[in-house]
């Protein structure tokens, strides 16, 4: 119980704003942080092809949270596993940067600069650009003119989303239904294996990252103080 009281103490604020999340996953009220994170995931692939000598000819996402990217060269082994665990890594970061950093303005200010970067080199269709155009400019309006307390939480909130979205999208496209033409799949056609046992592997290592982002990224509070935050 003291154990149970000091956690509940120490974080409240990210108990409650989790579980508001997964209240409202499955609404309308959720489908824009789950699209940015189908962003993230499309972004980790091209950034993999580009760090392994290929190149990115276009990059889109959909309403429906669908993405594709699509590329020549690079290394199809790193790029194929990019797309799940970029977008946690990115996630997680996000998550302990707000947390245990004062650098919210900066990196959410980052973060909105390079999505309309990927946006204007990258990004052909409507939707995607328009989606991109929004959520960039939003973040950087939100760096340059609200609270610290406001870039903390929405980081975190980002965090939290891409935290959650990753393991629930691995179990669904590449074990629930692995007949799905997924990064497992390919994975599976290109260097071996089944689309479940890739599946299998990003599910367990992505469950290892949250374990080890919670334990070394909590501390012993992580709720957001207003007279600091400003």
């Amino acid at each position: 119980m003291p154990f149970l009281r000091r956690v509940i103490t120490g974080h409240w604020q990210l108990i409650c704003l989790t579980l508001v999340i997964v209240l409202l996953w499955s609404t309308p009220a959720v489908l824009p942080l789950r699209i940015l994170t189908v962003f993230l995931h499309e972004t980790s692939h091209a950034i993999v092809t580009l760090a392994t000598g290929g190149e990115v000819l276009n990059l889109t996402i959909d309403p429906y949270e669908g993405g594709s990217v699509t590329s020549r060269g690079g290394n199809r082994f790193l790029t194929l596993s990019a797309g799940y665990t970029g977008s946690l890594f990115i996630g997680a970061a996000l998550f302990v940067i707000a947390l245990r950093t004062d650098w919210d303005r900066r990196i959410l200010a980052l973060f909105g600069a390079l999505t309309l970067f990927v946006a204007a080199l990258y990004i052909r269709d409507l939707f995607a650009f328009g989606f991109t155009l929004v959520t960039g400019a939003m973040m950087l309006a939100t760096a340059r003119y609200l609270s610290l307390a406001v870039n903390d939480m929405t980081l975190r909130i980002i965090g939290i989303s891409s935290m959650i979205y990753a393991p629930l999208d691995i179990w669904d496209d590449t074990i629930a239904r692995s007949y799905l033409r997924s990064d497992a799949r390919m994975m599976a056609e290109d260097i071996g294996g089944t689309t479940v046992v890739w599946g299998g592997l990003w599910l367990a290592i992505s469950l290892a990252v949250i374990g080890i982002t919670l334990r070394y990224g909590l501390g012993k509070s992580s709720n957001i103080s207003l007279r600091r935050k400003v």
